[in-house]
């Protein structure tokens, strides 16, 4: 029997797996039924009870190259939906739903594309990983493994996992940005500090009123542009292909004096390359205060930073310190460190194969501006490729509709990009 992976996404977004708290047990039950049905034995690692990673093999001698994703989602809470986002409803061409991109479709294309190579005897050995707890910080999956169970993937040197490969039209090119490097995730705890007192008699420079002066600063100042290998790659790669117009004003991202003026003018579409070209904070918690007629002489403020690769916490709060000022004491509250370069040993063959399923293909590298379970498996000695192709039409945001309302994707680019990506396990060197 051939598994559509179409039909697998369907199924997959009908299991509600919001985390926290997680419950992907019975997902990842589904996908081991899938494996076993098909003659394939897999085992579960567990760091908490309940919340499993699933590990499965093909034959094969050599190194393995490794297929993870994971199961878990983020929340609906407050949002508006047009179909029910666990109903998997085939709507329009798409597939509706909770994940139905991030990533309960990758898992589809890894599982369908596992089990294709395992039907044709493809001689390359495949390590496939189904995980847990991606979207709450990846301590229950991929951090567990990587760290206590890393035997599990067998010597691996590379993995295909989210994200990259879908398709970015600008100026009539058709581009295919593949995730060879993350941002690291760096989040700080601020402490502003002031003269406290009697709400009704007031005090002036107050921990409150300098936490407002700290956030309008964040608000309007971002720290300075560092132009890495990857954004320089990226943005080359784009460059080359586009008229000159267009190309000339992407180069200006490579010089700091002229980054922000030409993100200026490029508008929404420099949305994301905003953010890989420089360390990044955005203020998401305020705590300060116990009763409402004392005012705080103390306040927290937490920030989401993102380092760019080969830069440290310290490096960051260097930033931070001449944007808001020496009144705030910072303290890194969980720092998740990447590579500071690639291993790109397996970047053109991908690249070939988008060549070769989309003529007018423009492969490029990406440096992801968020950060994946990808940022573990370094960990092992791994290097993740994002690479779950969709060849998607022009006017479709994927970027948009990831952890909001009405997320849905193509069926039509999910079994493309499966194709793509048991293509690469054929193609593996292992």
């Amino acid at each position: 029997m051939t598994l559509d992976p179409v039909e697998l996404t369907r199924e997959l977004i009908r299991f509600d797996t919001t985390n926290p708290p997680g419950n992907e047990e019975t997902c990842v039950a589904y996908v081991e039924n899938i494996l076993s049905d098909a003659g394939i034995q897999s085992e579960r690692h567990e760091k908490e009870p309940g919340r499993p990673n699933l590990i499965a093999r093909t034959a094969g001698d050599g190194t393995p190259l490794v297929l993870y994703g994971h199961v878990d989602v983020v929340t609906t809470a407050g949002q508006r939906w047009t179909r029910p986002p666990f109903g998997g409803d085939l709507h329009d061409g798409c597939v509706w739903g909770r994940g139905a991109l991030d990533m309960k479709s990758g898992v589809a294309m890894l599982v369908t594309a596992f089990l294709r190579a395992h039907r044709e005897g493809v001689e390359t050995p495949v390590v496939l990983a189904i995980l847990s707890d991606e979207e709450d910080g990846g301590d229950a999956g991929a951090r567990f493994l990587a760290e206590e169970r890393p035997e599990v993937f067998g010597g691996a040197r590379h993995a295909l996992g989210e994200m990259g490969g879908e398709t970015l039209h600008i100026a009539g090119r058709r581009f295919y940005p593949i995730q060879v490097g993350e941002k690291q995730m760096c989040w700080l705890r601020g402490i502003i500090r002031g003269p406290g007192g009697h709400g009704a008699l007031g005090v002036r420079r107050s921990a409150m009123a300098r936490l407002g002066n700290v956030l309008r600063a964040l608000d309007r100042t971002q720290p300075p542009v560092h132009v890495t290998p990857i954004a320089r790659d990226w943005i080359e790669g784009m460059a080359a292909a586009l008229p000159r117009a267009q190309a000339v004003l992407l180069r200006r991202l490579l010089d700091p004096r002229t980054a922000d003026l030409a993100l200026r003018v490029l508008g929404p579409q420099g949305r994301v390359l905003s953010r890989v070209l420089r360390n990044t904070a955005s203020a998401t918690i305020v705590r300060g205060g116990e009763k409402i007629n004392v005012i705080p002489s103390e306040v927290e403020l937490q920030v989401d930073g993102r380092l760019l690769p080969g830069y440290t916490p310290e490096d960051l709060m260097v930033e931070l310190a001449q944007i808001v000022g020496d009144g705030v004491e910072w303290e890194v509250i969980r720092h998740d460190p990447g590579p500071a370069e690639p291993d790109l040993d397996f970047y053109e063959p991908l690249a070939e194969i988008l060549r070769e399923l989309d003529p007018g293909a423009v492969p490029v590298p990406m440096l992801q501006p968020g950060v994946t379970d990808g940022r573990f498996l370094s960990r092992a000695g791994i290097q993740t490729y994002g690479f779950l192709p969709l060849r998607l039409p022009e006017g479709f945001d994927p970027v948009s509709l990831i952890h909001a309302a009405d997320e849905r994707v193509p069926a039509d680019a999910v079994r493309w990009g499966t194709d793509a990506v048991f293509r690469a396990i054929e193609r593996y060197p292992g």
